[in-house]
């Protein structure tokens, strides 16, 4: 008869039970200190607290409020928003490196930035390719010293419905709109904590990052996935000198609608072929349609500038959309489940992966300040 003490399934099955118990003491542990870890959180509740609020509006570091003399990189700088931001920097007085694809674009670019003289460098580089993003920063040191703003606003539009897209659709979109922000801030955030003069990380997302577009699933799915990059590092560097910005524009006047000229020919399979009989057309005897119904991207350009002053967590232009904004809210809380009680342990290790967060008090400030404008 096998001696109990050495089968291997009775080690195994002590063992299990020791690592629950450890899971299980460290879970109430947690409990106890969740208020200490999660800033807003009573450790008798573990919700957010609503008592003491400041007669002030609520504020937040600002390390680039005076932006003169700094220095910013700016991908897609070339033509649309990246223009209109790299106009407004200079304009404030910020020196800026721009990156292009087109050299049209540039050519036209530089017509427009003319006036900042020698406070503009331009760079021609691949957002996706991380070697020579490496090169381009370093390039950016040399011609003006260290970098305080990044600004990943490259990015592709593939527009079509997510159930006829092809793996190529997905891969170039993936590649440039989201591998291409993060290859921005793997490249420079490193840089800008070094220096220690404080700095910010911005990225354009779009409205399509907020609310779901049915006609463009794949581009949707990589907005949505900025602004949650985004999110999580304004959580992450909350209280630091480094701030976080996520632009989210609706309709623009910009050149993306020709953003394929770029598609390498390698992921040039595309669900989402344009038939141009299909395309619409005005009737017989129309009048000639207005000027663009976009933002002027100047304008669009000096939004991210004072959102980037204040250290504002979202930079939007759509108010007309507020009402979608509130009913996907309030979707969310409406599906919350009542008939599911978690433990004080849970909920303790849950906040505990969940770790800061910024909402409560980004809306809250946003609110006052918002409040505070209309009595103005």
């Amino acid at each position: 008869m096998a001696d109990r003490k050495s089968s291997p399934q009775r080690t195994l099955s002590t063992s299990g039970r020791a690592r629950r118990r450890f899971l299980e003491s460290t879970a109430l542990v947690a409990a106890g200190t969740s208020a200490a870890l999660v800033p807003g959180l009573t450790a008798a509740q573990g919700k957010p607290s609503t008592e003491g609020s400041p007669a002030s509006c609520p504020s937040v570091p600002t390390p680039m409020k005076d932006v003169e003399g700094k220095v910013a990189f700016i991908t897609g700088g070339n033509s649309g928003i990246g223009l209109g931001i790299a106009r407004a920097f200079t304009d404030a007085g910020m020196k800026v490196v721009i990156t292009y694809r087109t050299k049209s674009h540039l050519d036209e670019a530089m017509k427009y930035l003319e006036g900042a003289g020698n406070r503009v460098h331009a760079v021609s580089v691949d957002v996706t390719d991380r070697a020579a993003m490496e090169k381009a920063a370093d390039e950016t040191e040399r011609v003006f010293g260290k970098v305080h703003v990044i600004v990943n606003n490259a990015g592709v539009a593939v527009i079509g419905g997510l159930s006829t897209a092809t793996y190529d659709d997905w891969d170039w979109a993936m590649n440039v709109n989201l591998d291409g922000v993060f290859n921005g801030i793997r490249t420079f955030l490193p840089r800008i904590r070094a220096h220690g003069e404080g700095g910010h990380v911005i990225a354009t997302s779009s409205l399509a990052g907020l609310l779901a577009h049915g006609p463009a699933g794949v581009y949707t799915a990589t907005k949505f996935a900025v602004v949650g990059m985004m999110e999580a590092l304004r959580n992450e560097l909350a209280g630091t000198n480094i701030g976080v910005t996520v632009f989210c524009p609706g309709i623009v006047n910009t050149n993306i609608g020709d953003s394929a000229r770029n598609r390498p020919p390698e992921l040039s399979d595309s669900g989402f072929k344009f038939d141009p009989s299909r395309a619409p057309r005005p009737p017989a005897g129309a009048r000639p349609m207005g000027p663009p119904p976009g933002m002027d991207a100047l304008e669009a350009g000096q939004r991210v500038l004072r959102g980037m002053r204040n250290n504002d967590l979202y930079v939007l232009t759509t108010p007309e959309f507020e009402e979608e904004f509130r009913a996907r809210g309030e979707a969310i809380l409406a599906s919350l489940p009542t008939d599911v009680n978690p433990t004080e342990a849970r909920v303790a290790v849950g906040r505990m992966i969940l770790g800061r967060t910024v909402y409560a008090a980004e809306r809250d400030r946003r609110r006052c300040e918002r409040t505070r404008a209309k009595k103005a």
